[in-house]
């Protein structure tokens, strides 16, 4: 599987909901599907499944907003 898609899994995990995988563009926010506690939950998992350390401070809900862009900062701090 490649990075992206281990992503989208991730991602699809705890928003609880596949929608993530159908369209990555969504945005998680908006739909409701992450919240602070999701956020967390993502920093946490990001860390242990892949080594990626991301600083709280580094996460802006602009930037990070959607499946394709978590993937996309993601990939660029592997």
């Amino acid at each position: 599987m490649d990075f992206k898609n281990e992503v989208l899994t991730l991602l699809a995990e705890i928003c609880q909901d596949d929608i993530v995988k159908e369209n990555p563009d969504i945005d998680l926010f908006d739909a409701g599907l992450l919240d602070s506690f999701g956020t967390v939950e993502l920093l946490v998992q990001t860390e242990e499944r892949f080594g990626i350390l991301v600083p709280i401070t580094e996460f802006d809900r602009d930037t990070w907003n959607t499946p394709n862009n978590i993937a996309s900062q993601l990939a660029d701090m592997q």
